[in-house]
């Protein structure tokens, strides 16, 4: 982990860009963001989501300065089009939040033939984190926060470099898993190349959240059964959202960039998360992947 050395920080004022921001984790992140006083854009792929969203938060909080705006990760030309929007748009970015994500029962790819959970969970944000860095640096100090899961335990042998979009053998879990442990080396890898800007990057796991997540059409089958059943077991969005708000507003952050939190306090991930050369072969293979496709 790499040490960020920041100005004062308070989120009220700031601008926040978070992923996937109409239901969940989400939706109650931005809801705590905007109590806090920061200007917050949620992304949606749907505009009645993206309309209806907004509304609930304005209604909860009246003075809040919210806005949405269109997202579809699995698919390039929508990364490069919200991009391109918000550079356009000349405002700074001070708080980028990497909180979509998809579980999917059976392998599906996009239009261009990747790998729907890879490509969403990883890939997707890879891209968008490259294509709006430089307003990031430009805004500093900013932070990076991604959202990852305990669920990379699942992928406890490391990345299938050979593999990694399960063209060979697909189980949700697996896959699942593997994206979330692609999130915390990309945040490792990102937090070292981020070294002296001022820009800091963390994730987290926000604990087993009562949410939507399986109600999209996105997973079905055993999955969404087994979320459905244990959904009263599982913890609120509310809380859910905890550690992202913690990590997006603390002041300071209470350890170096590139870290791994559970609860608001740094955790341990394990051996496959902390292996710094598969961060980087995952970088590279990422970028060529980002080549190949455009």
């Amino acid at each position: 982990m790499r040490r960020v050395t920041h100005m004062t920080w308070n989120i009220r004022g700031k601008r926040v860009l978070l992923t996937g921001g109409n239901s969940g984790i989400g939706f109650a992140t931005c809801l705590e963001l905007c109590r806090r006083g920061a200007t917050v854009m949620l992304t949606v792929r749907d505009r009645a989501k993206g309309e209806q969203a907004v509304a609930e938060i304005r209604q909860a909080v009246p003075q809040a300065d919210i806005s949405w705006k269109l997202l579809d990760l699995a698919e390039v030309h929508s990364i490069e089009a919200l991009a391109k929007d918000l550079l356009e748009e000349g405002q700074p970015l001070h708080v980028l939040i990497h909180n979509a994500g998809v579980i999917l029962s059976e392998r599906r790819q996009n239009s261009i033939g990747i790998e729907m959970t890879f490509m969403v969970n990883h890939l997707g944000p890879f891209l968008l984190q490259q294509r709006l860095e430089p307003l990031l640096k430009a805004s500093a100090p900013a932070r990076v926060v991604v959202v990852a899961s305990s669920a990379h335990n699942r992928a406890v042998r490391g990345l299938n470099f050979d593999d990694l979009q399960y063209e060979r053998s697909y189980s949700a879990g697996k896959v699942y898993g593997a994206s979330k442990l692609a999130n915390i080396l990309f945040t490792k890898e990102l937090a070292s190349r981020l070294e002296g800007t001022d820009v800091s990057a963390n994730c987290l796991h926000p604990g087993v959240v009562r949410t939507q997540f399986t109600r999209d059409g996105d997973a079905g089958g055993l999955w969404g059964l087994m979320f459905g059943a244990l959904r009263f077991l599982l913890l609120s969005p509310e809380k859910g959202a905890r550690t992202s708000v913690h990590l997006a507003t603390a002041d300071p952050l209470p350890e170096p960039t590139g870290g791994y939190y559970s609860s608001c306090r740094p955790a341990k991930p394990n051996a496959a998360a902390r292996d710094k050369d598969a961060a980087r072969q995952l970088w590279v293979e990422s970028e060529r992947l980002i080549q190949s496709i455009h």
